[in-house]
């Protein structure tokens, strides 16, 4: 529909246009459009944000991380008790995957801002090593597979001797990085091995499968504490004071499963 106004020029001329009230629909039209198309992108991005990021949950008693497939962008973030101001620890999981020795997969991260502070990693020819910044040590021990295997690593700065217990048995000791110590404030993660502070992770290095029972000590344990925890001997053993699986606070982030252990 047209219709015909009347309005007056610069000079006092008075002019005539035409103007379309349909042409003023289809503007409130396209408005309209373009207002709801914002709002549906704002509630996409929002919906992805918290189907991406759980917030923080404490307690994983008999709860299994299950990471179903390889990404860049899943893992869980621990929360220590303690700082992770170390001069000594032991660190024990078990885990289980069925990713073969073609590729590197991260078993722990721990990094503050600027440095890997305490990586351990399954290595593309299958051994298992640790690094504390710089070169790492390697250690050729069973190989990880499917079935769920009991791994405790021990650290001592005051000598350098370290060591892998693979379901209760421990490996050769070697000396490492006596006289070093692991900063405090930094992140602790399982699924991915972050190049920056929570970020530049990398498909190929992601963690697959299943992970329970990560515990952290601020002291080496003995090789029988260590047999307990593997013949699920809990009791006889003090529970981690830096990372304690039962109470641990954690945060979940992209497509990580909790499930019931069985």
């Amino acid at each position: 529909m047209l219709t015909w106004c009347r309005a007056w020029s610069r000079r006092g001329v008075p002019i005539a246009f035409r103007h379309s009230s349909s042409s003023k629909r289809e503007q409130k039209a396209l408005h309209f459009s373009r207002k709801r198309t914002r709002k549906m992108i704002t509630l996409v991005v929002v919906l992805f944000s918290l189907l991406s990021f759980t917030s923080a949950t404490k307690g994983l008693s008999g709860k299994v991380l299950l990471f179903p497939y390889e990404t860049d962008f899943s893992f869980v973030r621990l929360s220590p008790q303690k700082p992770l101001s170390l001069s000594a620890f032991t660190l024990c999981l078990r885990i289980a995957t069925e990713l073969q020795d073609e590729r590197q997969i991260i078993l722990f991260a721990y990094r503050t801002n600027s440095t890997d502070e305490l990586n351990v990693w399954r290595e593309k020819d299958g051994r298992i090593s640790f690094y504390l910044g710089g070169d790492g040590a390697l250690f050729r021990l069973t190989p990880l597979s499917s079935f769920r295997t009991h791994v405790c690593l021990t650290w001592d700065s005051s000598t350098g001797l370290a060591a892998f217990h693979v379901d209760g048995r421990r490996s050769t000791r070697q000396i490492y990085r006596p006289g070093h110590k692991i900063h405090p404030h930094g992140t602790a993660l399982l699924g991915q091995d972050p190049d920056t502070h929570l970020g530049d992770f990398e498909v190929t290095q992601s963690f697959v499968g299943e992970m329970t029972d990560v515990n952290m000590w601020d002291y080496v344990l003995s090789r029988m504490q260590i047999n307990s925890l593997y013949t699920n001997l809990k009791h006889r053993v003090p529970r981690g004071n830096v990372f304690d699986w039962n109470t641990v606070e954690y945060e979940i982030h992209g497509n990580v499963v909790v499930i019931q252990d069985d």
